[in-house]
């Protein structure tokens, strides 16, 4: 049994799930699209908060976040269920595959056998999208992967009820209802003034550009108060979410960047197109951050190559990101 479902790969498993799943249902979105009208972009450093026994840091809105505002934005209707029992939540995946509905799950992406090792890690909030069954294997559409995979039904009901932080409790979710025209142009504006309220006005200091500002200030002076080992360990940490955790590089500006594009075409204001290219640019002087980070993980920088040249280089995301945000607020 298999569901005709269009497999698309994506920079992150959120976005791109929604993505696939609104298009199968006749409503074509992007997932930068996805993504911007979710008001996903996003900057947080929560030393008090631990993942891995390391300091949090965050470039997109808490998972769920953008699912919820996208389907609320554009009138969709996604029906969530959860379960206490894993044989009842697999009978209930089964019952909506017969059906011919296409199903996301909320799994943790370490039991994923069709993971490779060396990537899998437990993280308990990876989305992907089931839509057949082949014997005892269950067919899937994972945004991150290139092809649809397969994974045996013991490995997905570990997944679906792994345990640890957040875990998924057995969470599926399938689309009800698609509206024919829902409104793009006021969905977009909405998204991007909730951006701009975030990044430029959170009233605590590590959230948004203060939070830029916030973790620049401490990191310089990590080898001094952590000592080398751990300041590359936090070092690490910063890098890796920044790069790796489903962010399609340098923290998802580069999908913001591809979002105000559409914009540009979708509300008619090309002030959007200039932005866009602002944001692409400093998504580059993330990428810069990320490589002399990596460097320095990895002991081949230069004399120059140290914490307080990327603490400089992290103050000047911020405050190019707060000139772009405040040109992008009065421009919606």
């Amino acid at each position: 049994m298999e569901i005709p479902f269009e497999h698309h790969q994506a920079a992150h498993c959120e976005t791109g799930v929604l993505s696939n799943l609104l298009s199968h249902h006749g409503l074509k979105i992007s997932e930068a699209m996805v993504f911007g009208i979710g008001s996903g972009l996003f900057f947080g450093y929560f030393p008090f908060i631990r993942l891995n026994s390391l300091p949090l840091s965050a470039f997109r809105i808490a998972t769920g976040g953008i699912m919820k505002r996208v389907t609320k934005r554009l009138g969709v209707k996604l029906k969530w269920e959860k379960f206490r029992n894993p044989e009842t939540a697999m009978a209930a995946l089964d019952r909506k595959l017969e059906e011919q509905v296409p199903v996301g799950c909320r799994t943790g992406a370490y039991w994923l056998s069709y993971f490779p090792r060396r990537y899998r890690f437990h993280f308990n909030m990876h989305n992907l999208v089931v839509y057949g069954k082949n014997d005892n294997d269950y067919i899937i559409s994972d945004p991150v992967f290139a092809d649809p995979v397969q994974c045996p039904s013991e490995d997905l009901q570990k997944a679906r009820f792994a345990r640890g932080p957040m875990p998924p409790k057995g969470r599926m979710y399938y689309v009800e209802h698609v509206p024919e025209k829902p409104d793009f142009e006021k969905a977009v504006r909405k998204g991007i003034k909730e951006v701009c309220i975030t990044m430029l006005k959170a009233p605590v200091p590590f959230i948004g550009i203060k939070g830029m500002r916030y973790l620049a200030k401490k990191m310089e002076k990590w080898p001094q108060t952590l000592g080398e080992q751990k300041a590359t360990l936090y070092l690490g940490q910063v890098v890796r979410m920044q790069e790796e955790i489903g962010t399609g590089g340098a923290g998802f500006r580069f999908i913001y960047g591809a979002f105000l594009q559409e914009a540009a075409d979708i509300t008619g204001n090309k002030k959007l197109s200039n932005l866009s290219l602002q944001m692409t640019e400093i998504g580059d002087r993330w990428r810069d951050f990320a490589v002399i980070g990596s460097r320095i993980c990895k002991q081949r920088a230069s004399e120059t190559e140290n914490y307080p040249q990327m603490a400089d280089i992290l103050r000047d995301c911020a405050q190019r990101e707060q000139n772009l945000l405040k040109e992008l607020a009065e421009t919606v």
